[in-house]
């Protein structure tokens, strides 16, 4: 149109004919436009509601089919499904144990990650004769799911599916000391009841801070009769050894294709791609690492870890993650005594190759790195790793010890625990214990768990320390029964990492995990933080935050911290900063117990009753939120009974309504735990 239009400027003389003509020929031209375009859209709109939706749906649906647990156990002739929700690994061996249990029932098992599959198959699980589910679920900080669990979780509190079919059984793993024990088991127990499932066996709770081991095997050696009574079958014969993985030893190997260390993606250490987790850590150079007690026989340190570049967040409360290497002499001493060269390059490759878990850790690597990154070789091995190492002792007296310490019998439920648990052995000292056991080294690779991240409260604000992590924490050491000193991994590992621009020592591989240990979202929001020892570290990192918010300009309600550690001059963790902030008045109350420094101890739920008319005052009348950090069994508990008997005091209230108003305020966010046993 516009060409058109420009022509009838050029030539004024014939306008009218031409404008006659032009408006025919853009007549024709529109109505044919119009027509073909109408005519195409009514064919092409057919065309496709022509289309079925269902072929297309299932060619989508198709590679979820493929990775389902259903389709899986049908194609390789499993019959039962132990899935695992783990934090440290404990919850995973479990549910290898049981699965590999299976086959001396006539029963084929398989152990599942249920975040790797669609837990709402659930209720096509009795499509498979002599079906059963069972749940290794693991309990993390105050009755949370572990990270694998969340996803199942979540669909099991939303689901409305009916699991009629299902035959199910749980076990869960917690620890007492901890107020919400074992919730997370013994919700999944209960749920799936809920949804109709059929529980073929009692739920399982296993103990932490007892013997989780022993818990575990009684519960085991009950539930399998239990199972051949429900499926009418009977144990094929002896519980017997079955590799799950077969060695293979590289010769001629690209070194540039061996694992050194890495977590999850080879050379992942040498080129980092953010987004930093469990699978893929950053590694953040130690900037600074200092002393902090002035004297006594322990080791408390400071560390700050650079994120700089690394895209890692983090909120005050959070939790710092480490991937530690255990100590090389360690290493070098189990592969003098098994006379093995360390730097042999070597895969595990699982004989099931049907299996999600190719390798037992990543591979090909060397046994040195697995021995170093990737095994736990300081924690008293379980009783199923003496089960099948036993076979390779050649003196009869040792075999049969190790036999009778794995076995379900009391007096080898004793001898284990005496032995082995009490007396703190690990891998290395049973070797040195028992001359004639020398195990292939890669069948102690393959048995052996892994090692796992080590998690310590942050103590910084993201606010004041965007680009550095900071931790407080405390080197384990001490001697065992049988005079051997042992080392805690992580702490020993990082008091030896000394800033260092240039090399590598001054590195650690870690990530950040979010935490439910969080300020109150009103700054004017009194608090009240009870953390002895190095219980202290989220709340150097709280008050840090509510000094910088109060520079802000912004209300910042009192902040009262109850602190303890055993002597003024030895271990008063952090003074400077405390009596600075004190000065400036960000925190208005600080209370610190001395426990050792005259004849009487003095803890800090000491210092909380004799301050309980103030404490009542701000949880009452200030709402003030409540922090707990640091030790699970004697301290938080103690904390937490002088809470019951203020409540009770100043609220008028029988014990049972100051526990239930306690409780209460737990569950409106007002009382936090950080705790560890």
């Amino acid at each position: 149109m516009g060409d058109a239009g420009m022509e009838l400027n050029m030539s004024p003389p014939d306008n009218a004919a031409q404008q006659d003509s032009l408006f025919s020929m853009t007549d024709v031209f529109l109505i044919s436009l119009i027509t073909g375009l109408f005519t195409y859209w009514f064919f092409f709109r057919k065309k496709k509601e022509e289309v079925p939706d269902i072929p297309k749906m299932q060619s989508i649906a198709a590679p979820v089919r493929d990775s389902s647990f259903i389709e899986k156990m049908k194609k390789t002739g499993r019959n039962i499904v132990v899935f695992y929700g783990s934090q440290t690994g404990t919850a995973e061996e479990f549910a290898n144990r049981l699965s590999k249990d299976a086959h001396r029932y006539g029963l084929r098992g398989m152990a599942a990650d249920p975040e790797e599959y669609d837990l709402s198959d659930l209720s096509r699980l009795s499509e498979i004769d002599k079906s059963l589910a069972v749940f290794c679920m693991a309990t993390y900080g105050e009755g949370d799911p572990t990270d694998n669990a969340q996803d199942f979780y979540d669909w099991l509190q939303e689901a409305d599916a009916d699991l009629s079919g299902l035959r199910f059984a749980v076990f869960g793993l917690g620890n007492k000391t901890y107020e919400h024990f074992n919730a997370m088991g013994k919700y999944v127990d209960k749920r799936l009841e809920e949804l109709g499932a059929q529980r073929i066996f009692e739920l399982g709770l296993g103990d932490d801070d007892g013997n989780l081991e022993e818990d575990f095997i009684t519960w085991r050696e009950q539930f399998w009769p239990a199972v051949c009574e429900h499926f009418g079958v009977e144990a094929t014969g002896e519980e017997s050894s079955i590799r799950q993985y077969e060695l293979v030893v590289h010769t001629d190997v690209n070194m540039n294709k061996v694992y050194t260390g890495e977590m999850g993606r080879l050379k992942s250490y040498e080129n980092q791609k953010p987004p930093f987790d469990a699978k893929n850590p950053f590694l953040a150079q130690v900037t600074e690492n200092r002393k902090l007690n002035e004297g006594g026989e322990r080791h408390l340190m400071h560390l700050e870890l650079d994120i700089s570049n690394s895209k890692i967040r983090y909120e005050s409360g959070d939790h710092v993650a480490v991937y530690p290497a255990n100590d090389s002499s360690l290493v070098n001493q189990i592969g003098e005594i098994l006379g093995t060269d360390l730097d042999t390059i070597m895969s595990l490759n699982n004989l099931d190759e049907e299996s999600n878990k190719k390798h037992p850790f990543p591979c090909p690597t060397s046994y040195r790195t697995a021995l170093t990154y990737y095994l736990d070789i300081t924690n008293p091995p379980r009783t199923n790793v003496l089960y099948e190492l036993a076979q390779y002792a050649t003196d009869t007296g040792e075999q049969e010890r190790l036999r009778k310490m794995a076995s379900s019998a009391a007096e080898g439920k004793a001898l284990y625990l005496s032995w082995v648990v009490e007396a703190r052995r690990n891998i290395l000292a049973i070797l040195q214990d028992m001359p004639s056991l020398r195990p292939p080294i890669d069948h102690l690779c393959e048995l052996l768990p892994r090692l796992q991240a080590r998690y310590y409260s942050i103590a910084s604000s993201s606010k004041v320390h965007p680009n550095t992590v900071h931790i407080c924490a405390v080197t384990v050491e001490y001697e065992t029964k049988t005079g051997r000193l042992n080392k805690g991994v992580a702490t020993n590992w990082l008091k030896n990492k000394v800033p260092d621009e240039n090399g590598s020592n001054s590195l650690v591989p870690m990530y950040v995990r979010k935490s439910q240990f969080r300020l109150p979202f009103k700054p004017s929001t009194p608090i009240i933080m009870i953390g002895p020892g190095t219980g202290i570290a989220p709340f150097i990192g709280f008050i840090q935050e509510r000094a910088w918010l109060k520079q802000q300009g912004k209300e910042v309600g009192e902040t009262v911290l109850y602190y303890g550690c055993r002597h003024e001059r030895e271990d008063y963790l952090y003074r400077e900063e405390l009596a600075r902030f004190h000065q400036e008045g960000v925190l208005t109350q600080l209370n610190v117990a001395f426990s050792r420094d005259q004849a009487e101890k003095v803890y800090v739920q000491h210092l909380l009753k004799k301050n309980k008319e103030n404490v009542w005052k701000l949880v009452n009348e200030g709402n003030a939120h409540i922090y707990v950090c640091g030790d699970a069994r004697n301290m938080a508990r103690d904390v937490q009974n002088i809470f019951y008997e203020i409540v009770a005091e100043f609220g008028n209230m029988s014990q049972p309504q100051a526990v239930d108003y306690v409780k209460k305020l737990m569950t409106k966010g007002r009382y936090s735990l950080d705790v560890w046993s």
